[in-house]
């Protein structure tokens, strides 16, 4: 009896080993219309794989995001001052509900940042850069583009703050960084912030950055942080 009822329930498992692979696959990657109905429809369903697959659910535009993570590189050194670690610290553990991961890369000099950046860019991650110069932006603005932004780099998204000289001329002047790489596409050409026309410190910017990006997640959620 047991050797007859064995190979179906081998079968069973395989199929059920495949389903679950398929299904695993699929978290992760950018879903417009087909499929996912039930995250239009009802959220929480009593499946906790759809649960799963609807906390980054965009209703506004049909839209299934991936587990996003945000590196901020900045040319200088982590701050001595116990209290922006702290706030730091605060407002990357009120991030993970909304499954965004910031992190936070320190480069000793221009060189270590282009390399990189480089490896940003190769890997098809978009990159911001914070200058004065930049273009100023709302907070309502700035959530919008921050979503665009992780959607056209693959939920991958690296903002750039330069130490103490500013920004590499690379990073700020498209026309230099042309001149230093040839034949340059357009959509390579560096994109410019600025958070304020005010000057802080690269540690201070920081803080003040990464809180702008979670009150972005709080924009799209429509809660009562942002007023």
């Amino acid at each position: 009896m047991m050797l007859k009822i064995f190979p179906f329930a081998l079968g069973m498992y395989m199929v059920t080993a495949v389903y679950s692979y398929s299904a695993v696959s699929f978290v992760g990657k950018k879903i417009g219309d087909r499929g996912f109905a039930n995250c239009r429809n009802s959220v929480f369903d009593g499946n906790e794989f759809n649960r799963y697959q609807c906390k980054n659910y965009d209703r506004t535009k049909n839209t299934l995001y991936m587990g996003m993570k945000i590196n901020i590189r900045i040319v200088g050194r982590k701050s001595s001052e116990p209290w922006l670690e702290e706030g730091t610290n605060m407002y990357e553990k009120r991030l993970r509900p909304s499954n965004v991961e910031v992190s936070t890369t320190w480069h000793k000099d221009n060189t270590a940042l282009m390399k990189g950046i480089d490896m940003d860019r190769n890997k098809n991650h978009k990159v911001i850069c914070l200058d004065p110069t930049g273009t100023q932006q709302t907070s309502e603005k700035f959530a919008d583009r921050v979503y665009q932004w992780l959607d056209e780099g693959g939920s991958r998204l690296s903002f750039v703050i330069g130490g103490a000289e500013g920004l590499p001329a690379e990073l700020k002047y498209a026309s230099y960084s042309s001149s230093k790489k040839g034949n340059k596409k357009i959509e390579d050409a560096p994109i410019l912030i600025s958070l304020s026309v005010l000057t802080f410190t690269h540690q201070f910017a920081r803080l003040l950055l990464i809180e702008q990006i979670y009150r972005a997640t709080e924009i799209k959620k429509g809660s009562g942080y942002h007023k």
